[in-house]
């Protein structure tokens, strides 16, 4: 007899958007974390815009008899959505789902990697990292803890060698992009760069692109990289050990 307890299905929370690349990239996302973990069930659902919703996804969940879930929400801070939304649609789940609520996935060192590679694949090399003024553009948010986190991860990568590290927000905070690029060509830096920190194209990132057009290298999003894949897992696995030792209760 096999006692193994049933891993939890995964839910990704994407936020949703008119725009067909965001989900588009979402999906890609969630195949690179079903390649990395065989075995594991991953399903998708939006807060907005897109379909199959969150609480279609849980209702199928239940209706098939699933009882265990993790709830990922495809955020790179904690703010509103992490805070609010997404915890609103949990709540009124089918009472017979188990779900416990991951961690947003940064603050992370393998975004940071992540970040960096997009650099790279942009045109920089390691050896322009002294000379070269970095933006780091975030979507932006009314939350204070969001800003800090924002502002902790430019200080950070500023420490890895970049001649500057400047955060900017495309909406709700200042600095923006534009404004980032301006205060790194007046500080002397030979070339600057922008690092959208942002998962998926879409409304805000193209605001980031437009603010970026004095810019020497514009960076893709984080998009699907593996690192971020990684990061859903490590997220994932730290939320089902509680699942999992409920379970055996």
């Amino acid at each position: 007899m096999n006692n193994k307890p049933v891993r939890p299905v995964l839910v990704v929370i994407a936020h949703g958007s008119r725009d067909p690349r965001h989900a588009a990239t979402v999906h890609a996302l969630v195949r690179r974390v079903r390649s990395l973990r065989p075995g594991l069930r991953v399903e998708t659902g939006f807060l907005d815009f897109n379909v199959p919703s969150v609480q279609g996804v849980l209702e199928s969940l239940a209706a098939e008899g699933v009882r265990d879930v993790v709830a990922l929400p495809l955020l790179l801070t904690r703010a509103f959505h992490a805070k609010a939304d997404i915890p609103a649609v949990l709540r009124d789940a089918p009472p017979r789902l188990r779900i416990r609520q991951a961690e947003v996935l940064g603050p992370s060192p393998l975004l940071l990697s992540t970040l960096e590679r997009r650099l790279y694949e942009a045109g920089l090399t390691p050896a322009d990292k002294p000379s070269t003024g970095v933006v780091l553009a975030s979507a932006g948010s009314t939350d204070p803890e969001a800003i800090a986190v924002i502002d902790g991860l430019a200080r950070d990568w500023r420490r890895t060698g970049w001649r500057a590290v400047r955060p900017a927000f495309a909406s709700a905070a200042l600095p923006r992009t534009e404004d980032a690029v301006r205060e790194l060509r007046a500080l002397g830096c030979s070339r600057v760069a922008v690092a959208p920190y942002v998962l998926a194209p879409g409304f805000l990132p193209d605001r980031i692109a437009r603010g970026a057009a004095d810019a020497d290298v514009v960076a893709h999003v984080l998009g699907a990289a593996p690192e971020v894949a990684r990061v859903l897992l490590r997220r994932y696995d730290a939320a089902r050990v509680p699942v999992l030792a409920a379970v055996g209760a």
